[in-house]
C-alpha cells in the first residue's frame, strides 16, 4: 500500500504508549495501516505479535504500519508463499531493528512450522516478529506476546474493529 506521508500520523517515537487492551474502529486502509503504526511505538526487539482475522481483514495493511514507523525502505507484501520475510528497519531510539513479517495462511501442521525453522524465528531475541495467520500456530506462539484480532463489523464493508490485547508480561 502506497500511503502519501501527509495522510499518516505522525510517528510518535516512544513516546505515546497505547493503553492495552484496546479496540480501534477502522474505517479504512489508512485507520488500519495507523493502527499498526501506533502498536510499533510500543513494540521492542524480541516481541512477537500474532495477528488474527479473515482473509482481507487488514493483517498485512496492519504490518505495513508497523514497517513503515520502523522506516523500512522495502515494499512490504503479504509473504504467502515466502512464508517468512525478513525486513531491516531503523528505529532513533533503538537502531537498526529486523522485523519477521510471517504468514501461516498454507501451513496445517505444527511439522510444517518446524521445517520452516518457525520456532528460532518467534524466539529470536534481536527482531520483531509479526505473524499473520497466528491461528495456525496455537500452542507453538510464544505465550508473552500481543495479539491483534480483526473482525469485519456489520454496519458496512469497510469497518472493522482491531482488539489489541498483550498476553502475558506484555
Amino acid at each position: 500500500m502506497s500511503v502519501p506521508s501527509n495522510l499518516l500520523t505522525p510517528k510518535h517515537r516512544r513516546t505515546t504508549a497505547m493503553q492495552l487492551p484496546v479496540t480501534v474502529r477502522s474505517e479504512s486502509p489508512l485507520d488500519t495501516f495507523n493502527a499498526g503504526m501506533n502498536l510499533a511505538s510500543m513494540l521492542q526487539p524480541g516481541d512477537t505479535v500474532a495477528l488474527y482475522g479473515d482473509l482481507g481483514a487488514g493483517k498485512t495493511e496492519f504490518v505495513q504500519g508497523v514497517a513503515h514507523f520502523f522506516d523500512v525502505a522495502e515494499l512490504v507484501t503479504s509473504p504467502t508463499f515466502t512464508i517468512i520475510n525478513q525486513y531491516n528497519g531503523f528505529d532513533r531510539t533503538l537502531g537498526p531493528v529486523v522485523l519477521y513479517h510471517v504468514d501461516l495462511y498454507r501451513i496445517e501442521s505444527k511439522a510444517e512450522l518446524g521445517q520452516l525453522g518457525f520456532d528460532e524465528c518467534t524466539h529470536d531475541p534481536d527482531a520483531i516478529k509479526l505473524i499473520e495467520w497466528a491461528e495456525n500456530a496455537n500452542g507453538v506462539l510464544p505465550i508473552s506476546r500481543y495479539s491483534v484480532i480483526f473482525r469485519f463489523c456489520d454496519d458496512g464493508d469497510d469497518l472493522r474493529d482491531i482488539e489489541i490485547v498483550a498476553n502475558n508480561d506484555k
